[in-house]
């Protein structure tokens, strides 16, 4: 339980569901959890609320939802793709280090350096063509792969390794974003610290890529200026790692995607439920909504429908920010790709173009199909639903 406010926070952490409910609902919990029976935790309640209170029907919902029950529980679903079982280690005391004041002081200086530099010195901001670090364009593509991989790899295991500094663990997942692939970080137990606890999870991974743009921007900035003269394939490599980094961060500041700046916004403006209040609000101003979602609307928080009413037209406009993402990060590579594809297919299967062209494509088009698969899945599991009596509420929603 945690207390935010005129709210109290409750939740199981090994189902990772979580909900909202009046201090009536907390002073319920804290009494029972006091050894008080049903009975005595309802004079609690009612001499709080000043009015009779429900609460063997409370905690009946509660565990509805997943929450209080005594028997095992199976962690929620956040993403089609995700490991079932929380990841507790390492200690924390372990990794609690590189989570601390000096460390984030160290991050934010990186950030700061970072975006000074790009700045300052514009012909420090990368090319798409940097990634081509190989003349040989699929053995390049190879490497973009590998590059893209230990990059995300460090970004969702630092947002790990500071929940487990903070004393809650993580597991990872793979989702879609529209027709992006995305790998991610399950950190729905940080819903059970603090709020103030609860940003260094969320902001670790670009706390992480600050740090690594910020060294190899360093390099660079030496490098223009006459310090040293680093080799041709350290040169190379570098600029195709800032690309990668400047991308990634850019993702982040797409909120309409649910990145991890999504996350943030979320906890600093003390929304429950956004994103499907967004959705709500979205569906009223076009007239789709149902008396159903009506009724949900209504019942909707506060600071959801004040959040919610001007971050429904930042998800429209994210349309064209998603354009623009695309145009300057991903399409100059698949500009260079495809047409190198399309000359080794040509040359025939006598020819070793066309065997590298074959072995290049589903390094290209993986992501493409992994989304296209997620998407039927999605399809899949919305029409069996729909044939399905619903009887259970909706259950609650955990931001990630």
């Amino acid at each position: 339980m945690v207390d935010e406010g005129d709210e109290v926070l409750l939740g199981d952490p090994r189902s990772g569901r979580f909900v909202a409910v009046p201090p009536v609902g907390g002073a319920v919990i804290r009494a029972l959890q006091a050894g008080a029976t049903v009975d005595q935790a309802t004079a609690v309640a009612e001499d709080l609320a000043g009015e009779p209170i429900d609460v063997p029907s409370f905690l009946a919902e509660l565990q509805t939802l997943g929450i209080g029950g005594a028997e095992a529980v199976r962690p929620v679903r956040s993403a089609p793709i995700q490991q079932r079982r929380w990841v507790y280690g390492p200690g924390r005391a372990r990794a609690r280090p590189m989570f601390g004041p000096p460390a984030w002081i160290l991050y934010g200086a990186a950030f700061v350096f970072g975006v000074g530099c790009l700045v300052v010195r514009p012909d420090l901001w990368p090319s798409p063509h940097d990634v081509f670090i190989l003349d040989d364009v699929g053995a390049s593509a190879l490497l973009l792969v590998v590059m893209n991989l230990a990059g995300a790899t460090l970004h969702e295991g630092w947002h790990w390794l500071a929940a487990r500094a903070a004393g809650v663990p993580a597991r990872f997942g793979v989702d879609r974003r529209w027709n992006f692939l995305v790998v991610e970080t399950d950190l729905s137990q940080v819903w059970t610290l603090p709020r103030r606890q609860r940003y260094g999870p969320l902001l670790a991974g670009m706390a992480v890529d600050s740090t690594v743009l910020a060294v190899l921007l360093a390099s660079q900035l030496t490098a223009r200026i006459g310090i040293w003269e680093p080799p041709d394939v350290v040169a190379r490599v570098t600029a195709a790692v800032v690309f990668l980094v400047v991308s990634g961060m850019a993702w982040q500041f797409l909120v309409f995607f649910r990145t991890d700046l999504y996350a943030v916004l979320v906890v600093a403006t003390g929304c429950r439920n956004l994103w499907r209040v967004k959705t709500l609000l979205l569906r009223r101003a076009v007239g789709r909504l149902t008396p159903e979602e009506a009724i949900e609307l209504v019942g909707a928080s506060a600071r959801d429908l004040h959040v919610g009413r001007w971050f429904r037209w930042v998800w429209l406009l994210g349309f064209a920010a998603v354009v623009g993402w695309f145009v300057l990060f991903s399409l100059p590579i698949l500009v260079s790709v495809l047409p190198w594809i399309g000359a080794g297919l040509g040359a025939g299967p006598q020819d070793m173009r066309f065997w590298s062209a074959v072995a290049c494509i589903p390094l290209v088009l993986i992501a493409r199909l992994t989304v296209v698969g997620l998407v039927l899945r999605d399809l899949g599991k919305r029409l069996s639903e729909a044939k399905r009596p619903q009887h259970l509420p909706e259950e609650a929603k955990t931001p990630r």
